[in-house]
């Protein structure tokens, strides 16, 4: 039996040749979910084995991108802000590219978003909004500045992270210009600047989704949710939001549908984009009232902390609160790996490791972050979120960057290399979210393909079969074999053989 899957030519742009590295803020497909297998599901007493930790980076909130051995970052030292790699392995610095002035800020200065690594090239923006794309050796290829395009500067800077997806890099400088850019991602020229969306920048990162039949942005500001067309820029829908002072939790798209979250008790809403990309409330409630510390969806639940409700698992569907816990652990934000929450309380810096299970909490092992930060804002707490890679669990408190085993083989030496091409050694889903198979290799490249999957088994015209694979259908149905169609050199279609 064979299963046809058609699908556009738009790419989705997370050029990731290894599966289990984090090229971007929340990972691969903007998720929070880490695709890691073989983690441990419970720690020792006093956490897992800490392999080293980098003392020298300075102020700064920014999160890590992880690939292909290398950790990137951003930090603020004597000054200016920087964009910074360092050997994944060993923490040691590898090179820094000046991005420009620190930004000043009585809850903590330096830059606060996560850099994006696609392909050859490194993307970062700082807290004034200064965005550089460099090669993987920090030589800066273009720049822009967020205020030169209209914006202006938020109450605590510009914390987006850039969105690389297929041919283009965007950001939301916000104003008047339009809020949301587009720029070719190899040149900088700018492709279009969405005049119809003019809101001011506020927290959030861009999401892209293909949905009726083309490719869109999804982006959150104070007033607003909307969704733009990917090849101009215009506002394909929209949805009215009654953000307060700041709202940061990046959205989270499903199967045509977009929920958002948001603290300073404004609460959650989940929104249905219909076939005539008209946007309706599904439902809107305050069970998940989420500050900064991210919600993720993981099956048909979501996990994450509300203000005032404590850690919460809500359901998707109909918005209602499944369980929530206030005393286990305080407030402060989370990764998902093999269906375990990884939680760091900003305030005392304990790190716990959870079951992310609609049955309840229920913890597997704790520690605390040592040693604490020194230079940290008086009004700031440990806010950077954590990052699940290669067995490696990577957190941050300003100048420190701590690198702990969490691989139950107790491998912590260099990056878990699987025998034979990576694509062959992971169970696949087909057709069921946006971690299936199909979805992800959409727009792909032939050498991407190849990198994952190895030489094809058969070629048939512009077709390549890849066998030996494991994948499930959402009916339960399994497949060995993916045939991707190169036409033009991306991946047109996907369809699956027993």
């Amino acid at each position: 039996m064979r299963t046809t899957l058609a699908f556009l030519l738009l790419a989705i742009g997370w050029q990731s040749s290894h599966a289990l590295d984090w090229p971007q803020w929340r990972g691969p497909n903007r998720t929070g979910i880490s695709a890691e297998k073989g983690l441990l599901k419970q720690w020792p007493q006093g956490g897992p084995k800490r392999l080293w930790i980098n003392s020298q980076m300075g102020n700064g909130y920014s999160s890590f991108a992880i690939v292909k051995g290398k950790l990137y970052t951003m930090s603020s030292r004597r000054g200016t802000e920087q964009l910074i790699c360092l050997d994944a392995n060993t923490g040691r610095e590898q090179w820094a590219t000046n991005l420009g002035q620190e930004l000043k800020n009585n809850w903590g200065g330096g830059p606060r978003g996560t850099p994006t690594i696609d392909g050859n090239r490194v993307y970062a923006m700082s807290g004034k909004g200064d965005l550089v794309c460099t090669d993987l050796a920090g030589k800066i290829q273009w720049q822009a500045n967020m205020t030169r395009l209209g914006g202006g500067v938020p109450k605590w800077g510009y914390t987006e992270s850039i969105t690389v997806d297929g041919n283009l890099a965007l950001a939301t400088p916000g104003g008047r210009q339009g809020a949301v850019v587009a720029f070719n991602k190899l040149s900088g020229k700018i492709v279009w600047q969405s005049r119809q969306f003019t809101d001011g920048a506020e927290y959030s990162s861009v999401v892209p989704v293909t949905h009726n039949g083309g490719r869109q942005y999804v982006q959150l500001t104070q007033k607003n949710l909307v969704g733009l067309d990917g090849s101009n820029g215009n506002v394909l829908w929209k949805s009215a939001w009654p953000g307060k002072v700041a709202v940061i939790p990046t959205p989270i798209f499903s199967d045509g549908k977009v929920y958002i979250a948001s603290g300073y008790s404004v609460g959650c809403k989940l929104v249905n984009v219909g076939a005539d990309n008209r946007a309706s409330d599904v439902w809107v409630n305050k069970v998940m009232k989420n500050h900064h510390g991210g919600v993720i969806l993981l099956g048909k639940h979501l996990y994450g902390y509300s203000d005032g409700g404590g850690w919460v698992c809500q359901d998707f569907a109909s918005g209602r609160e499944v369980w929530g816990e206030k005393r286990a652990l305080g407030k402060g934000c989370l990764t998902i790996a093999e269906g375990m929450m990884y939680c760091v309380d900003e305030s005392r810096g304990d790190v716990a490791l959870a079951s992310a299970n609609p049955n309840g909490w229920k913890e597997h092992g704790r520690f605390r972050l040592a040693p604490q930060s020194r230079i940290r804002s008086s009004r700031g707490k440990i806010w950077t979120h954590p990052v699940v890679a290669n067995g490696k669990l990577y957190l941050r408190d300003q100048e420190h960057i701590y690198c702990h085993d969490i691989s139950a083989t107790g491998n912590s030496g260099a990056s878990v290399t699987p025998t034979g091409p990576v694509g062959k050694t992971l169970a696949w889903t087909a057709s069921v979210d946006t971690k299936s198979i199909d979805v992800i290799y959409e727009g792909k490249t032939q050498a991407v393909v190849t990198t994952v999957f190895g030489q094809p088994t058969k070629t048939q015209g512009t077709w390549r079969s890849y066998s030996g694979l494991n994948i499930t259908d959402r009916e339960g149905k399994k497949y060995g074999t993916v045939w991707f169609n190169l036409a033009g050199g991306t991946v047109k279609q996907v369809r699956f053989d027993k």
